[in-house]
């Protein structure tokens, strides 16, 4: 007696596609995990298996397609701000111009008493210390680190965001990092220099950077190389020297982060581009100007 075929197992479509090659790849997938296939054609190629594989087959092509998902292509490049060597220039000026003032006497002579970060005395409501200790230095070695430091990490932040913008966030997180230490800290907390706003720049720019990395299909480590390479940079450069205000590091890196973060948010970039960089950047000196006003008149 012939076989009719009656009692053969019904076949399911498990893949299909016009191009051969990529049915006889995904057939030899399943063949090595146990799965018999088969090739038809209905005007494409085809793999078939019996319907009780069919789930399990669906399974294992799906993970072979994402395993071997092509590498999608970086993102493309940001245009840079123009002129980001003019908020580092301030900057330098601002720094050089008060540690001539004070160390010349040009102004009170008490004026690194008054300016320096007391946690005891922010306590007390002297909140202007957490900027103005940002603009003092002990002498001219941590001065030259800072003024280096500074500038390198300033410029990068200001090509990324603008002059004005990131030179008010980098001010503004310092001074916030300050003003939490000295809240927080023990009464005989002292501290002062501009390393706390460097860090800010460093975590601004690594929080910004894997933030808007996050809107483009990239494998995790492209997403978050930037914030892990900047926390790799705080490790290395923000716990070395002696006497090295770590506290003040760490959170300087934090609340630039959350700054940086927060500002890659589509939103809040809309509105802050609409800001004028000139306008920003007025903002961070003049809160520097404000805080010495306070101080000097204490």
């Amino acid at each position: 007696m012939e076989d009719t075929g009656l009692n053969a197992p019904a076949l399911v479509t498990v893949f299909r596609s016009p191009r051969r090659r990529d049915c006889e790849e995904r057939l030899l997938v399943l063949t090595a995990v146990g799965i018999a296939g088969q090739l038809a054609y209905d005007g494409e190629c085809l793999i078939e298996v019996v319907a009780a594989d069919a789930q399990a087959a669906r399974v294992h092509l799906r993970h072979y397609d994402v395993e071997n998902r092509p590498v999608p292509p970086p993102p493309p490049a940001p245009l840079p701000y123009p002129h980001a060597w003019l908020g580092c220039v301030l900057y330098v000026g601002v720094l050089m111009g008060v540690a001539f003032a004070v160390a010349n006497g040009f102004v009170r002579l008490d004026a690194f008493d008054l300016g320096e970060l007391d946690a005891a005395r922010v306590q007390s409501g002297q909140w202007w210390r957490a900027w103005t200790a940002l603009t003092l230095h002990l002498d001219g070695p941590h001065l030259a680190a800072n003024l280096t430091a500074g500038v390198w990490f300033g410029y990068l932040a200001a090509r990324q965001l603008g002059g004005g913008l990131a030179w008010l966030l980098i001010v503004s997180g310092g001074a916030l990092a300050n003003l939490l230490a000295g809240l927080s800290g023990p009464p005989e907390h002292r501290a002062v220099g501009a390393s706390t706003a460097v860090f800010a720049a460093l975590g601004l720019m690594s929080a910004y950077s894997w933030r808007e990395r996050l809107r483009w299909p990239q494998r995790w480590a492209r997403r978050w190389g930037p914030l892990v390479a900047g926390v790799v940079l705080l490790g290395w450069t923000g716990s070395a020297g002696e006497g090295t205000d770590l506290v003040g590091h760490v959170a300087g890196f934090a609340v630039g982060a959350l700054l940086g973060a927060a500002v890659a948010v589509p939103r809040v970039q809309e509105r802050v581009r609409r800001v004028p960089q000139w306008l920003t950047g007025a903002a961070a000196l003049a809160s520097i100007a404000l805080a010495w006003t306070c101080a000097l008149r204490a």
